[in-house]
């Protein structure tokens, strides 16, 4: 016995929705929800809409057309959109199912007015709302207009508009199907949207209400300004009454028209206070019952208020999961990190594992809970100082949040438990060979973690790896790889503020740092051109790698043709010392270099065609020349000061001091990430075994796990299939979210401005990291594996973490939307003397890829010029 074709609203539920979509299935929820009233109607099924088009082949030919078509080829998904709702609104409906229709339409009114709303099985889900993207038909009335408009909400589902959503979120067309919303009209003085979470700012404290005259269509079609209430808690705390002239009405026999609104009711209030508040009150029942914030449609008839849509809020950042109901502010650990891109379970868990401070996960990234440093006022002093000098938004964001009235109480500062030592602890001494010892502790310690990692397997793997990870905090945490790295950065503050007082010059540390030594990451972009010097020689090798496309497999043919195998040779050295980065390297899940190499390609044809023979030496040099001369400089100028021999004495130790410890700013970081790969490479060995024994259908399923979910399949030999595909859907959705710098616990995101007044007019800001001016074409590269570049050309990037820094070389400036004075992008800026500006919001969307820009590295900002 086939399914039916037609159940009434009150019989959907959320275990319906591949019959009645997600509207449908919403909605019939609703009804059920006491006090909520939902106006009577009934869902056409999906298995309707299937058997429709399974009897017409040209529908299934079409979508194979549109399913292979360039999603950016927009006029062919216009025009192949365009055919496949041809066809659809065509299809003759069956008899069985037009004899449904016509029963429950006699049960609910065959005279009355409907609304007729298209309900697809990707709508309204937690992870995509697809808000306005099918077609809702208002005012339907007759049994024939009813059919006709069910069939037109079926073709819907392929207008051009939904078929790019559906690609954006990696839906594909012939999974997705329509069910159709039959409701009794209702005909409201008032309506409007209600959203029980702040959608601006994301607080989950403050509802919001638009309200307009007459239908919603009014509002959503942008014809009228909505007014707007903001409610907190019980109470209206905000509202703008607007000017509403136009209100969307419906005709007597069927559809609607635009109507002026009378003069004298204009600027009177859509609601009263009281309705408001009852709205909100009403929509608080709903959120608790979904368990998310909604975007609930609502209509007012006769002072009661009907629902007539409920949808998460799918673009509100998720917020860390604690146990208490206190107040709590959270840092993105992907701001200081240079990664905000979500992460994957495993990799969020693993760096959570090895981590020296306790983190919390939201939205696919994690968060440090800053509060309890907040509250004690020298406390938060000094944690203002150093967010501040990492990156100033952040800063400034957290200042926002300390503005709002007793969000975070003020605490007494702490009292020491004993006095300190006289004098603290002895500083570390200026001498490169603290450098030279700690780096030789790291490989030591790596080199033991590679030796023992090979004797383990299984659960006892799992077992190895914890204690490995607390060998690797060791490391990380060791209190002379601490000082160093201060003393880095200590130095490069002192100089800047100290040559800025005493000679007016603006971040004097820039050239004085030029060439410095033990700076892996810079070393790693200047051995890409001494690979490139090995592969210039060889016309043949050259050309086969332009060809190598996305063959992973590229370096056995390479060494194939004539003077391959010295390129091949030399590619894979490179890959033996740095073939464990990538970009978002902190995500463990991420593909190394080692693993997909063709990522260095585009870069090493770059170094071959742009530079010559020795530039990797002769750029190194003229870095260090010019940072001698730079001390010349300052040292001469400073002599000539009052009390100059003291200022050119102690300039001359912080200057030497600097050129000692900066450079090894970077090697952490280093032997982090190699330590990582000997990870992956084990786990990955056991998901191999999964994959072998039947268990996992694919090796990077176990990503979507935490490392004690893999363990415990490795364990037990099986893995819930649906978990990891609810995590896919989770990661998708994560993935379209711009983490905030600052997340409270309320939801609000704050992501900090810049106070200047200093910046030309249509100029963007930014925080200077590396000074000097450069004026040049703007390269917008999202991806370093589709870098094409110039002489002259300007990096415009979202982030840059060190897998970036061989772009470095053949670049002539930097601009980055996430970044601070000490991240990696800016050291490396600065190592290679590239004019820098980093934390400029929104970037590589407001540049233009191939627009003139300069950048100005001293001060700050970056002007458009073309």
């Amino acid at each position: 016995m086939r399914e039916r074709y037609v159940w009434d609203l009150d019989e959907a539920d959320g275990s319906r929705i591949a019959a009645v979509g997600g509207k449908g299935a919403h909605l019939g929820t609703l009804s059920r929800i006491e006090d909520v009233r939902v106006p009577g109607g009934f869902c056409v099924t999906t298995d309707a809409f299937r058997h429709v088009v399974a009897g017409a082949p040209e529908v299934d030919e079409q979508l194979g057309r549109l399913t292979r078509a360039d999603p950016d080829d927009r006029e062919a998904v216009r025009a192949l959109s365009a055919e496949v709702r041809r066809t659809i609104e065509g299809l003759r409906l069956p008899d069985e199912l037009v004899a449904e229709v016509t029963g429950a339409l006699a049960r609910y009114g065959e005279d009355a007015a409907y609304a007729v709303r298209s309900s697809a099985t990707a709508e309204d889900l937690p992870t995509a709302s697809f808000a306005g993207q099918q077609d809702t038909y208002l005012n339907v009335v007759g049994t024939e207009a009813v059919l006709r408009h069910i069939s037109r909400c079926w073709a819907s589902l392929f207008t051009e508009r939904a078929v790019t959503y559906r690609r954006r979120g990696g839906i594909d067309d012939r999974t997705v199907h329509m069910a159709v919303v039959v409701q009794r009209m209702v005909f409201p003085r008032a309506s409007g949207i209600l959203f029980t979470a702040d959608p601006v700012t994301g607080n989950r404290r403050n509802a919001t209400v638009d309200a307009g005259f007459g239908l919603g269509e009014a509002l959503v079609s942008g014809l009228v300004n909505p007014d707007v209430f903001t409610v907190r808690e019980g109470e209206i705390i905000g509202r703008s009454i607007a000017a509403k002239e136009r209100a969307i009405e419906a005709l007597d026999g069927g559809g609607t028209r635009e109507v002026a609104v009378e003069a004298r009711r204009r600027e009177q209030p859509a609601l009263t206070d009281e309705q408001v508040l009852r709205l909100v009150r009403l929509g608080r029942r709903i959120e608790e019952h979904f368990g998310r914030p909604q975007d609930i449609e609502w209509c007012l008839v006769d002072d009661g208020f009907r629902i007539v849509q409920s949808r998460p809020i799918t673009t509100l950042f998720p917020v860390p999961e604690v146990a208490d109901d206190e107040n709590h502010v959270y840092v993105s650990v992907g701001h200081q990190q240079m990664m905000t891109d979500a992460m994957k379970p495993l990799g969020l868990s693993m760096w959570r594992l090895t981590a020296m401070a306790p983190m919390l996960e939201a939205g696919g990234r994690l968060f440090v809970d800053v509060t309890r440093r907040l509250g004690p006022p020298s406390v938060r002093a000094g944690l203002l100082d150093m967010m501040g000098k990492g990156d100033p938004l952040v800063r400034d964001a957290l200042e926002t949040v300390l503005g709002h009235p007793g969000f975070v109480p003020t605490l007494p500062d702490p009292v020491p438990a004993t006095p300190p030592a006289a004098g603290g602890p002895a500083p570390i001494a200026t001498d490169p060979a603290v450098v030279r010892a700690l780096i030789a502790r790291s490989e030591a310690s790596v080199a033991a973690l590679e030796r023992d990692v090979r004797t383990h397997s299984g659960p006892a793997l799992f077992d190895f790896l914890v204690t490995a990870f607390e060998e690797h905090k060791r490391v990380l945490g060791d209190p002379l790889s601490m000082q160093a790295i201060m003393a880095g950065m200590e130095s490069t503050w002192w100089l800047n503020d100290k040559l800025l007082e005493w000679l007016g010059e603006k971040n004097a540390a820039d050239t004085l740092t030029l060439s410095a030594p033990d700076n892996v990451t810079s070393e790693m972009g200047l051995a890409l051109l001494d690979v490139a010097d090995m592969i210039r020689p060889h016309p043949e090798a050259v050309a086969y790698l332009r060809d190598a496309g996305g063959d992973e497999g590229f370096l056995d043919g390479l060494a194939k043709v004539a003077g391959g195998a010295e390129a091949s040779e030399a590619i894979e050295a490179y890959l033996d010392r740095y073939g464990m980065r990538c970009v978002g390297e902190i995500d463990i899940t991420r593909p190394r270099w080692s693993e997909r190499p063709t990522a260095l390609v585009p870069v090493i044809l770059d170094n071959v065609r742009l530079f010559g023979p020795g530039a990797a030496a002769q750029r190194f040099e003229e870095g260090r020349r010019k940072a001698l001369a730079k001390e010349r400089d300052v040292l001469t100028r400073l002599r000539a000061l009052p009390d100059g021999d003291r200022k050119a004495e102690e300039t001359k130790g912080m200057i030497d001091r600097v050129r000692t410890f900066v450079g090894y700013r970077e090697y952490p970081k280093y032997g982090i990430i190699r330590r990582y790969s000997v990870y992956k490479q084990a786990l990955v060995r056991e998901a191999d075994r999964l994959v072998d024994a039947g268990v996992l259908a694919r090796r990077e399923d176990v990503f979507h796990l935490t490392f004690e979910e893999f363990r415990d399949a490795v364990r037990t030999n099986t893995v819930d299939e649906e978990l990891i595909r609810r995590r896919k859907e989770e990661f998708r959705a994560f993935s379209a979210l711009t983490p905030p710098r600052v997340l409270t616990s309320d939801g609000e995101a704050v992501n900090g401005a810049y106070r200047r007044d200093d910046v030309p007019e249509g100029a963007l800001t930014g925080l200077p990291v590396s000074g000097g001016t450069v004026e040049g074409r703007a390269r917008v590269i999202l991806d370093v594996a589709e870098a094409e570049l110039e002489a002259g050309d300007i990096l415009v990037t979202t982030f840059t973490d060190p897998s970036w820094s061989p772009l470095f070389v053949g670049i002539a400036g930097l601009v980055t939307e996430v970044g601070g004075l000490m991240t990696h992008g800016a050291v490396i800026a600065r190592e290679y003397g590239l004019p820098a500006v980093v934390g400029v919001a929104g970037a590589s969307r407001l540049i233009r890829d191939g627009q003139r820009i300069r950048v100005h590295g001293t001060d700050g900002y970056v002007e458009l010029l073309s």
